[in-house]
């Protein structure tokens, strides 16, 4: 089965935190795309990273592989790449990642530049924090597998997506996961 999995959520959640998570609990998530870890490892800029993280999954899906993604949803480019996937029958998952405030993950990249880490502005951040529920509401409809994650305090999957609504999962609900809800 192919698969194009999808983890996703606003800058300084922890989306690449989780995907090691899953790398060790999964062994599906296939080829893993990290836009800063490109631009990390190429000495590039964002711009130039994402060129090719967009190469890769283009190629990716030509040659039926299996790939993961970490985005924020931002922009229009996964909308697309879910498009083109499933119409070279692939199944997409998302793995959406979330905190209850802005200012927690402006601490939390503050956090990681502090250790060497790459810095994004605080105000790209509130913007995406803003309409985050707006990017993820376009998504679901096309997503094959949905799963919700608090990194509140490490993860908790705290919901699904299934039937056209988003379903909680044991006792503890975050007020993220409520105002998508």
């Amino acid at each position: 089965m192919k698969r194009y999995t999808i983890i996703a959520g606003v800058n300084g959640v922890g989306k690449s935190s989780l995907t090691g998570v899953l790398k060790a609990e999964r062994n599906d998530l296939g080829f893993v795309i990290d836009v800063d870890r490109i631009a990390a490892e190429s000495k590039s800029g964002n711009l130039e990273a994402g060129k090719s993280a967009i190469f890769l999954i283009d190629r990716f899906i030509n040659e039926g592989v299996s790939f993961s993604q970490e985005t924020t949803l931002s922009g229009t480019r996964t909308i697309k790449n879910i498009k083109i996937a499933k119409k070279n029958n692939y199944t997409v998952r998302l793995f959406y990642i979330g905190l209850g405030r802005y200012e927690e993950s402006v601490k939390r990249i503050k956090n990681r530049v502090e250790k060497g880490g790459h810095h994004v502005d605080s105000i790209d951040v509130i913007r995406r924090y803003n309409k985050r529920k707006a990017d993820l509401m376009k998504i679901l409809p096309l997503c094959d597998e949905v799963r919700f994650y608090d990194n509140e305090n490490g993860f908790v999957e705290v919901g699904e997506y299934k039937n056209g609504g988003i379903i909680t999962k044991g006792e503890y609900k975050p007020a993220w996961l409520a105002e998508f809800m």
